[in-house]
């Protein structure tokens, strides 16, 4: 079994030892106790240097450099280097590269330049893994292991080479075991897709145009699980070779190329890069943050994008262990000042550093880990910054670091009472036919998660077929793919708790077509309604709705409802939708049609209300987020903002104590 979880907040660093000289390492390893680190992450890129000629391995450095931070007093996480394989193993090896889109393959020269499914690659990593773990894994140093880096990192969690190829085929001829049945699956009589032969299945990348959305999930399906493939074989030997370590991967936020729920299974907990300035310049193209935002939190990122993947990733973990003793998220990577790969990398307020590391405790992180100790004087990361800087003068957010009292955050659960529905297989669906300018998975799930956020509600992120007792309001703003034990899975829980459904829910059966009976499907009786008509909107065309007498407008999507035994809240006004019902409710089941961040958030707050939740509602940029009988308010302002009597200052936070003083 892994350590238990830390009593309260604890902090951590990525080192690179390897890049600096080794007259360096005694003192930043003293260095970093005395700031108050407990965690150092290693070796995460070293593979040339731990195996620089096949077969030949030197440990030296490594075993040098894990004394030394383990004499300061430092606890040791080894990484599994496989996420950087060396020149060596390239030339020797071109068929472990991977391919885009194109077919042409990647080269040598970044990282991540492999195809998890190619098998001389696995058997590389299964090798160093193994000669890793064997040879670290019971360092009483050594408390846990992060696998790999960045899984689809650079657009590599799908590969076309003929590799995939050949295990795309057969792990086609598992799932459906004759042509004849995935051709019904795919609905490949359409366009005369039909094939006899399983060699007759191309990769999805090179059509003439739009491939058989069917045939892109499965191949999505595919790749995700050689990732989790790959992921569970390195995870095998860690177990076999380190007996008492935990192991974990750092994810990136709002990424989409693999079902993380699959790839996290056999980890104690996950772990996740935080960068909240870049990730607010990466999610404008999801249309997350609109312009005014962009600027606003342009030097602190925007509240609910950090938290969403806070969240994100702590369900990882809740979703299949809800006790109290489950341990929480990592965040393995800690922005902490200004990064080198967005379109624009702004310094970061001052503040910002203490606001997103006790932002990430008040969400479930057990542990926050800064990148990196020092700025890298080397390579493609020169401009990225550190706690130290290039001269080794410490950096603004070192001193904001030494500031923190971690002591002040217990651990323990996030005590969310409303859970936010989110799935791969729905986002992938969604994303592979939008059918409106600007309107994405990403796009629609956020703008239920910020409405709610708002409103002063902790959030649960989980998968749709968790446990989802406990919860007294449950939102699924985008659940696209619906199957028959889904929606029982659904309905039972409409028993005890009210669910908010957003548009598109249940239009897609598991293969990736439309009900036979239409929307909604299997969630048909439940909801009491079907869809009446659709209308992509494009950028610049509004449709009014009225809620009461309230009116809103949607922008992107509107689905309006045959209500059948469903009651009526709001319907649409003039245009081609005129009268048709735009929000229902059947029971404890309601479902919103129109795409409106302001009626969204209407309807929210009245099921919260109806739950007895008591939201309250938030200036843009404050935030609430409760954890183990504290609650921590958020200012992520570049101005001073009052929120019931209280004033607070520009990017800072504010200890309420327990949950009940804060409403």
């Amino acid at each position: 079994m892994p350590p238990l979880p830390p009593s309260h907040l604890e902090l951590g660093v990525c080192d690179y030892p390897e890049h600096v000289p080794q007259s360096r390492w005694r003192e930043y390893a003293r260095a970093q106790k005395a700031l108050g680190l407990r965690f150092v992450r290693l070796a995460e890129f070293a593979w040339s240097r731990l195996e620089p000629r096949p077969g030949e391995y030197d440990w030296r450095w490594l075993d040098e450099a894990v004394e030394t931070y383990a004499a300061a007093g430092l606890q040791v996480v080894l990484c599994t280097p496989t996420a950087a394989p060396p020149a060596w193993l390239a030339e020797r090896h071109p068929d472990i590269l991977p391919a885009g889109r194109d077919g042409r393959v990647k080269t040598f020269g970044s990282r991540r330049h492999y195809d998890p499914s190619s098998p001389v690659f696995r058997e590389f990593s299964r090798r160093i893994t193994r000669a890793m773990a064997g040879r670290y894994g019971e360092h009483p140093a050594v408390v846990g292991w992060q696998t790999d880096n960045e899984f689809g990192w650079g657009d590599t969690a799908q590969s076309y080479t003929p590799a995939a190829a050949a295990a795309f085929r057969d792990w086609l001829r598992e799932r459906y075991r004759t042509p004849d049945a995935l051709n019904e699956a795919w609905g490949n009589v359409f366009w005369s897709m039909e094939y006899s032969d399983w060699g007759q299945i191309p990769l999805p990348g090179q059509a003439v145009a739009e491939v058989n959305p069917a045939h892109a999930l499965d191949f999505l399906r595919f790749s995700s699980d050689q990732i989790a493939e790959f992921q569970e074989e390195q995870v095998a030997i860690l177990r076999e070779c380190s007996p008492g370590r935990f192991v974990t991967h750092n994810y990136m936020g709002f990424f989409s190329g693999f079902d993380h729920y699959r790839v996290s299974r056999c980890l104690d907990f996950a772990s996740w890069d935080s960068y909240p300035t870049g990730t607010l310049e990466a999610v404008r193209e999801w249309g997350l943050a609109e312009p005014g935002l962009m600027l606003d939190f342009a030097r602190t990122g925007h509240p609910d994008v950090t938290g969403f993947n806070h969240d994100l990733y702590r369900g990882m973990v809740k979703g299949a262990a809800r006790q109290a003793s489950a341990p929480g998220f990592w965040v393995m990577e800690q922005q902490c000042g200004p990064v080198n790969w967005a379109p624009s990398n702004p310094l970061p307020a001052r503040g910002a550093v203490e606001l997103w590391t006790t932002q990430a405790w008040a969400h479930g992180a057990d542990v926050v880990s800064y990148f990196r100790w020092r700025a890298a004087t080397m390579a493609q990361e020169v401009l990225h910054s550190g706690l130290l800087r290039h001269d080794e003068r410490p950096d603004r957010g070192y001193a904001e670091v030494a500031a923190l009292n971690t002591a002040q955050f217990p651990t323990g659960e996030v005590p969310a009472r409303v859970a936010l529905l989110h799935d791969y297989e729905s986002l992938w669906l969604y994303n592979l036919q939008p059918h409106a300018e600007g309107m994405n998975y990403w796009a629609q799930t956020f703008a239920y998660y910020r409405a709610l956020r708002s409103l002063g509600m902790d959030v649960d992120l989980l998968h749709p077929d968790s446990d989802l007792s406990g919860y007294a309001v449950i939102v699924a703003p985008a659940l696209t793919l619906m199957t028959p034990e889904r929606a029982q899975h659904l309905a039972q829980a409409a028993e005890h708790a009210q669910i908010v459904f957003g548009p598109r829910t249940a239009f897609r059966t598991a293969s990736g077509r439309t009900p036979e009976d239409g929307q909604f499907g299997p969630l048909s009786r439940l909801i009491g309604a079907r869809l009446q008509n659709y209308d992509s909107l494009p950028v610049g065309l509004g449709q009014t709705v009225h809620l009461g007498s309230e009116p809103h407008t949607a922008r992107r999507w509107a689905e309006s409802y045959d209500p059948e035994g469903a009651a009526v809240l709001a319907r649409y006004v003039g245009g081609p939708l005129d009268g048709e019902a735009a929000v229902i409710r059947h029971g404890n089941v309601t479902v919103i049609g129109a795409h409106s961040e302001t009626l969204i958030a209407g309807v929210l707050e009245e099921r919260l209300n109806a739950a007895g939740l008591e939201p309250t509602r938030l200036p843009e940029g404050v935030r609430l987020s409760r954890r183990g009988g504290i609650t921590l308010l958020q200012n992520w302002n570049a101005s001073a903002q009052t929120w019931q009597g209280e004033v607070l200052a520009p990017v800072s936070t504010r200890l309420l104590g327990t949950v009940k003083e804060s409403v």
